[in-house]
């Protein structure tokens, strides 16, 4: 069939009598994307990455801005298209126009090749500017200077689509991989900063020097905030201590276990064993103790955690320097281990944005995809904060963290509540930006009509009334 029949065609489907024609009307299915936009423009989120970003272009010959090409890979996204090759059909839609400044009845937004130049003609300089942007709009989210911020440093495995630039095999993730570092600020959701790495990195690998720059800026700007960061036993390395120690942050690392450590804690896995033998219930015990390593220049508290319940036993290490934790060894692990959290903001930008869909050539075009993805969720997250619903008030007597089914139960309970404030990428497609309308535009308007009986048309007002400030 060709293209001009195809414009034609129709259609008919049984058992009724159901025929399917083409529409002349400016159609979309991502009306969703309008109260994000104006919810961007509020924040001067977008602009304020387009004006970290090089444009070595002739501007007589420029026919595309760059905020309109950073803008069409965010709202892309957002809207589930995790490539280039999407903007080939939504060049020519009339909601990415909308998204893009310009009218449905205008020339189309930028193609597949043009947006893929884009990418590739990011510079390091940009990079490093965007950096700067990516730690602006963190000190911009808080309305008042914070006591307190808590980071989590979490190394990322980033599967490999083609034979990209130090894309190298990993023997752990069995895979060729780029290896991300990524630090999220457990206080308010948010990516604060991000380095691509090659596949075969240390997890901590620059972790420390991103952490210095990171708490340089934040003293700048905040300077009796307290800092504390935490992260898994791939950053329990004595450069994190040394950097950790001499920054004066509060942190907390896992310790991989080692026969010593094992010597040092068979006494409490003994005690687990005998009393889960005694009352067969989970036990599940807790001490500390001082240990040096050999690379280690001083000993440091190092807090153990004993297991014993019907599927055996386990142990796991935490060195820490937190305030209490040699007389509160428990309540400092929990703490602790709290940092799952923030692998729903890595599940977030892998799973729900595509953050490992890293598939330019350059390095650096990558980076700057990496950077994007990124901004994607600091988008949506910021979005979150603005419609949800408060929490209830509620006293916990158990560690949530610590109990799997307690956890299970309220995170159900929190998305049930609440699932546009709790709600993943996914949910918000779902709920929101999915939504189907028709564009019309005079000499004096642009009217967007959504079906009259769409389900979700109140998360669509709640999201509208809440990005414009009405109540």
């Amino acid at each position: 069939m060709s293209l001009q029949s195809a414009s034609s065609a129709r259609f008919t489907f049984s058992p009724l009598p159901i025929t399917l024609t083409p529409s002349d009307a400016l159609l979309s299915s991502d009306a969703g994307l309008l109260p994000i936009r104006q919810f961007d423009e509020r924040l001067g989120f977008s602009q304020q990455l387009a004006d970290a970003l090089d444009d070595p272009r002739d501007p007589d010959l420029i026919e595309h801005t760059v905020p309109a090409l950073l803008r069409a890979r965010l709202y892309g996204i957002l809207a589930g298209y995790e490539d280039q090759n999407d903007h080939d059909a939504l060049r020519t839609d009339p909601v990415f126009k909308l998204v893009a400044g310009r009218l449905p009845t205008e020339a189309d937004l930028a193609s597949q090749p043009t947006l893929s130049r884009f990418e590739n003609s990011v510079s390091i300089k940009s990079l490093k500017r965007l950096r700067d942007v990516f730690i602006d709009q963190f000190l911009a989210s808080f309305a008042s200077p914070p006591r307190h911020v808590l980071f989590d440093l979490d190394a990322v495995d980033d599967p490999a689509h083609g034979r990209q630039q130090l894309v190298l095999f990993h023997g752990y993730y069995e895979q060729y991989q780029y290896f991300p570092l990524i630090i999220t600020c457990a206080t308010n959701d948010l990516v604060v900063m991000v380095s691509l790495r090659h596949g075969t990195a240390h997890a901590a690998l620059g972790a420390d020097e991103d952490l210095e720059y990171l708490v340089g800026r934040l003293r700048a700007a905040w300077p009796g905030v307290q800092i504390e960061v935490r992260g898994d036993a791939g950053f329990g390395v004595p450069w994190m201590y040394d950097v950790c120690e001499r920054l004066g942050l509060i942190y907390a690392f896992g310790l991989a276990s080692n026969a010593t450590l094992q010597e040092l804690s068979a006494a409490l896995l003994e005690r687990a064993e005998a009393q889960y033998e005694q009352t067969r219930q989970p036990q599940r015990l807790f001490d500390q103790f001082r240990y040096q390593a050999g690379t280690w220049a001083q000993a440091r508290p190092v807090v153990v955690k004993a297991e014993a319940n019907v599927c055996g036993t386990n142990r796991r290490f935490l060195v820490t320097n937190r305030p209490g934790a040699v007389l509160y060894p428990e309540a400092a692990y929990d703490e602790y281990i709290r940092r799952g959290e923030s692998e729903n903001r890595n599940k977030e930008l892998k799973r729900g944005l595509a953050g490992d869909r890293l598939s330019d050539h350059r390095f650096v075009a990558n980076y700057f995809r990496l950077y994007l993805h990124s901004a994607a969720l600091n988008l949506l997250v910021r979005l979150r904060q603005v419609v949800a619903v408060p929490p209830p008030a509620v006293v916990e007597t158990t560690p949530v963290m610590a109990d799997p089914v307690a956890r299970r139960r309220q995170h159900n309970q929190r998305r049930r509540r609440d699932p546009l404030g709790e709600g993943q990428p996914g949910t918000w497609r779902l709920l929101l930006i999915k939504v189907a309308a028709e564009v019309v535009v005079s000499c004096r308007r642009v009217v967007v009509r959504l079906a009259s009986s769409w389900p979700y048309r109140d998360y669509y007002e709640q999201v509208s009334q809440a990005v414009l400030g009405v109540t």
